[in-house]
């Protein structure tokens, strides 16, 4: 299973869009077996979810999004957990281990940076 979670330097990015990149773990029997960062092509409607499912992603992570994402993500069959927060690798530990819950953030604004 491939996990990305929008990254901003090692802390998860408060709005997908906007992160610097995607760190992406690939986790089999509750096990990191791989971590890469995928940079973030850029900000387009639309965009980001066609593109993380060419890249085989299971499961997106952030801090929020908007609903139009979180419509794209469902059409791409892609699970998203809002409400993240903190160090990603502390992130996809609480993921692992079940503990990390989505909030369902959903943000309304999107006019300027760090709006959710």
């Amino acid at each position: 299973m491939k996990i990305a979670i929008a990254t901003i330097q090692d802390q998860v990015c408060e709005h997908f869009g906007y992160c610097e990149s995607f760190t992406v773990y690939d986790v089999e029997n509750e096990q990191i077996i791989n971590k890469t960062k995928l940079v973030n092509p850029g900000h387009r409607p639309g965009f980001l979810p066609a593109f993380l499912s060419e890249h085989g992603i299971n499961v997106i992570i952030a801090g929020g999004m908007g609903s139009g994402a979180v419509d794209l993500f469902n059409e791409n069959h892609i699970a998203i957990i809002t409400g993240a927060s903190g160090n990603v690798d502390s992130v996809i530990n609480q993921w692992i281990t079940r503990e990390l819950k989505s909030n369902g953030s959903i943000c309304n604004e999107h006019q300027h940076h760090g709006d959710c």
